[in-house]
């Protein structure tokens, strides 16, 4: 299916591993130009700017400046037309919430939710400009599963999916449409790399890391994690025409781990 993706400028937040770099590489592989912000350039991203498909723009996220200076590069490439608000992370706490110090909280806040608030900002009036655009923010099935164990990444992942919402009622008729994916458990390093979740919860607990690992998924109708380049696809078909008059919807990609209507 052509998504008509040839050309378009694609700004990826949180674009060198995982989640972000798949949708790179998809977006790249439909023809589109991505400038990709994170704190380090990764060997595909390398490979990807060497082939004239990416522009890498080193960027945390975190801060105040790290959004606007990646929406400013994409400016002078002509401007923005898609937004992948990917940015994230998660930090397990098995201590439980009063074990979550205030730094934590706010680390959490300002990578899940400000790194998207600031980088929307920046990029609606390039998408105004350009006479439209899609924004595509990945959230988590946490958003609606509050889990004590990532209390902090509940509350974060709940607020963007709301803040999604909500553009999506200011900037339909500016024709600017956005969506959330809340994924389930998901094949990265986050879940199963060194330090991820299986790791931290597998030395709390006594498990191992892949009984964790399995466990997420065991009880879910396809009994498996969803691979990056799954969701991946579901935000090009969200970015593109082919999804035209979607807007203030979240798309679950989980396996069945909600059970809930």
């Amino acid at each position: 299916m052509d998504l008509h993706l040839d050309g378009k400028i694609a700004v990826v937040t949180g674009a060198s591993k995982g989640i972000g770099l798949a949708i790179t590489d998809r977006l790249a592989e439909a023809g589109a130009h991505i400038v990709a912000g994170s704190r380090t350039r990764s060997t595909r991203l390398e490979e990807l700017e060497s082939a004239g498909r990416a522009t890498f723009v080193p960027a945390d996220l975190s801060t105040s400046d790290g959004p606007v200076a990646l929406v400013e590069a994409a400016a002078r490439l002509g401007g923005v037309d898609i937004l992948v608000n990917n940015a994230g992370g998660v930090t397990p706490r098995p201590g439980g919430f009063v074990t979550v110090t205030d730094d934590e909280w706010n680390a959490s806040w300002s990578l899940g939710v400000m790194a998207a608030v600031r980088t929307t900002r920046a990029a609606i009036p390039e998408m105004v400009r350009r006479g439209g655009g899609a924004i595509v923010t990945i959230g988590s099935v946490n958003a609606f599963y509050p889990d004590p164990g990532v209390v902090d990444y509940c509350a974060v992942k709940a607020a963007v999916t709301n803040l999604t919402k909500a553009l999506s009622k200011e900037l339909g008729p500016k024709g600017i449409r956005a969506n959330s994916i809340s994924p389930g458990p998901v094949l990265t390093d986050l879940w199963l790399g060194e330090g991820g979740v299986a790791e931290v919860i597998s030395k709390a607990s006594g498990a191992s890391p892949q009984d964790v690992a399995d466990g997420a998924v065991s009880g879910t109708p396809t009994g498996r994690f969803t691979t990056p380049n799954e969701v991946a696809d579901l935000t090009l078909f969200l970015a593109s025409d082919r999804a035209a008059n979607i807007t203030g919807a979240d798309m679950t990609i989980d396996g069945g781990f909600i059970t809930t209507v």
